[in-house]
C-alpha cells in the first residue's frame, strides 16, 4: 500500500511538472532556450579553420638597413615580409599585414621610414622621402609622437635592426648579441644608451 502511495505521488509530481511546463507559452519558450543552451554547451560547433593559414615566416636575422634595403620589404615580394622604420629602428610588422601590407590602410608605410608620417599623422606619400630624414624640423610634440609610436612598435612587433644614416656602417650582430638585445630591450640600461 505504501508503494502505491509513493508511486502515485511520483506520478503526480511528474504529471504536474509536465502540465506546468507545457501549458504556459512562456514556460515552453524558456524550456526551448534551456535546451538550446544545453545543446550548445555539450555539443559545441567544430570551428572550421577556413582557408589554410599561411605558415609563419622564420625570424629575420638582426641586421641594419639602408633606406634602399628597407624598400625591398614592402610586402610585395614572394615571402610577403613587411618592415617599417620608426625613429631610427626597423621593425618586422608582417603580423600586421592587414594594416601594412598591399591594400591595407597603412600600406604606404611598408618598406619605408615612417617616422615623419607617424609624427604628423599623415598617410599620404608627401610624408616620405627617398633620402635620410633627420626630423630636425619637427617640434617637441611631434617628436614625442614618434617616440610613442616607436614604443608601440617595440611592444607589438619584432625589432630587427637599425635604420642607417648615410655613410654610417652597419653593425654585425652575433647570435648571442641579437638574443641579448631582444631580451633587454626595455631595461633602463638599454634606454639610456
Amino acid at each position: 500500500m505504501a508503494d502505491k502511495i509513493e508511486n502515485s505521488q511520483e506520478d503526480g509530481f511528474f504529471s504536474s511538472l509536465a502540465s506546468e511546463l507545457f501549458t504556459s507559452p512562456i514556460n515552453i519558450a524558456l524550456l526551448g532556450v534551456c535546451m538550446y543552451l544545453g545543446y550548445k554547451i555539450f555539443f559545441p560547433k567544430r570551428h572550421d579553420s577556413g582557408p589554410p593559414r599561411e605558415p609563419a615566416l622564420p625570424p629575420l636575422p638582426k641586421r641594419d638597413f639602408t633606406l634602399e634595403q628597407l624598400r625591398e620589404f614592402d610586402g610585395k615580394r614572394t615571402d610577403g615580409r613587411i618592415l617599417i622604420g620608426a625613429n631610427g629602428k626597423v621593425f618586422d610588422v608582417t603580423r600586421g599585414k592587414n594594416f601594412y601590407g598591399p591594400g591595407g590602410p597603412y600600406a604606404v608605410f611598408a618598406g619605408r621610414d615612417a617616422s615623419r608620417a607617424l609624427a604628423t599623422f599623415s598617410v599620404g606619400t608627401d610624408a616620405f622621402t627617398d633620402e635620410h630624414d633627420d626630423l630636425s624640423d619637427l617640434n617637441s610634440m611631434q617628436m614625442d609622437s614618434v617616440r610613442e609610436w616607436e614604443m608601440q612598435f617595440t611592444e607589438k612587433y619584432t625589432y630587427v635592426g637599425r635604420l642607417l644614416k648615410p655613410g654610417e656602417q652597419a653593425h654585425e650582430y652575433s647570435d648571442t648579441e641579437a638574443e641579448d638585445e631582444g631580451s633587454t630591450k626595455d631595461t633602463p640600461e638599454r634606454k639610456s644608451q
